[in-house]
């Protein structure tokens, strides 16, 4: 029995719990229940009864609130413009996510982490060092509660060990926002759709919330989101090359079909391949050993930082058209 409903909440495609009022999804958005309007299905509905009203499977809201001036807030007068991103009811800031491997320690981890002002990291589930128990661990220098773990099912080749990867995360640490990846060779590390797509469904079902590894191909994309995905994390390259983005087509019909966030997953090697993901209208990307192998890993999580938000600005500002032949800046007319 499905513990979670499916919404279109803005036009996205979002998760709440079974039996969640508007109340709940709203506070869960981080906003204000008594600042904005609610409505649901083409019917709004009173600010006074968002408390009582139960979400429905298949509802479509629309939650809006007041702004000045037809929203044209100025960000060059020191204003800012609210540019925040969401997973399954999840909001965030950074649209960087970093990996926690390969660094020297978890010091030099801990450190590119603040430079790169990521506010989820990936982490791999393994088992505790029994011999050793009072170990450094990375809870002791990044804290879980001022930054987003999401369980990784690093190392998997079958959907089973995905799953009761994940199952152990849950366990451990409560979390149900997850990263599914399951892997069909040693040597291209390339994910098994097959085995990925099955994996998505179990998980699903059992209330987790994948965001999910996969090839840069729209369809397979398409039915991962169908088979409960909370987001879609196609490859940029091979893990660990650093050869970024070899196929900018398929990445771009991904973001234009999706109806859940798109984060590029794998591949980046520099600020550049970051910036040229966030042009291409994705949500967000991960990266772990372009920071990590840097020879100045915490230089290289700035340079991340700064290079997704140039991109995403980009973005955001509609590039120019490409034109076949030359096309003067200033007017020929009037030449002396």
């Amino acid at each position: 029995m499905t513990t979670q409903l499916s919404l279109t909440v803005n036009g996205e495609q979002r998760r709440a719990p079974m039996h969640a009022t508007i109340a709940q999804l709203v506070r869960d958005l981080e906003l204000d229940p008594k600042k904005v309007a609610v409505e649901r299905n083409g019917e709004i509905v009173p600010r006074s009864t968002l408390a009582d009203v139960a979400l429905g499977d298949g509802d479509v809201l629309e939650i809006v609130h007041f702004v000045g001036g037809g929203d044209h807030d100025d960000d060059r007068e020191g204003g800012s413009r609210d540019d925040s991103w969401s997973v399954a009811g999840r909001t965030f800031r950074s649209r960087l996510i970093v990996g926690t491997g390969k660094y020297k320690d978890f010091e030099q981890n801990a450190a590119a982490v603040a430079a790169s002002g990521a506010e989820i990291v990936t982490v791999a589930v393994r088992r505790v060092n029994v011999s050793d128990p009072k170990a450094p661990m990375l809870t002791d220098f990044i804290d879980p509660k001022q930054i987003t773990y999401l369980p990784n099912t690093a190392g998997c080749f079958t959907a089973d060990d995905a799953i009761r990867t994940l199952r152990l995360a849950r366990e451990a640490g409560g979390w149900d926002l997850v990263k599914l990846e399951v892997l069909g060779e040693a040597r291209t590390l390339y994910p098994d759709m097959r085995e990925t797509l099955k994996a998505t469904e179990v998980l699903a079902k059992e209330g987790f919330l994948p965001m999910v590894y996969c090839v840069d191909d729209p369809i397979a994309a398409k039915q991962l989101e169908e088979a409960g995905a909370v987001a879609v994390m196609p490859l940029g390259a091979p893990i660990g090359s650093g050869l970024g983005i070899q196929n900018r087509v398929t990445i771009r019909l991904i973001v234009e079909g999706a109806g859940v966030p798109v984060l590029v997953d794998a591949g980046v090697g520099t600020a550049s391949d970051a910036a040229v993901a966030m042009e291409l209208g994705c949500d967000g990307v991960l990266m772990n050993t372009a920071i990590a192998e840097a020879q100045d890993p915490i230089r290289m999580a700035r340079a991340m930082k700064l290079a997704v938000e140039a991109g995403r600005e980009a973005y955001r500002a509609g590039r120019m058209a490409t034109r076949k032949y030359a096309d003067p800046s200033s007017p020929l007319a009037g030449l002396i």
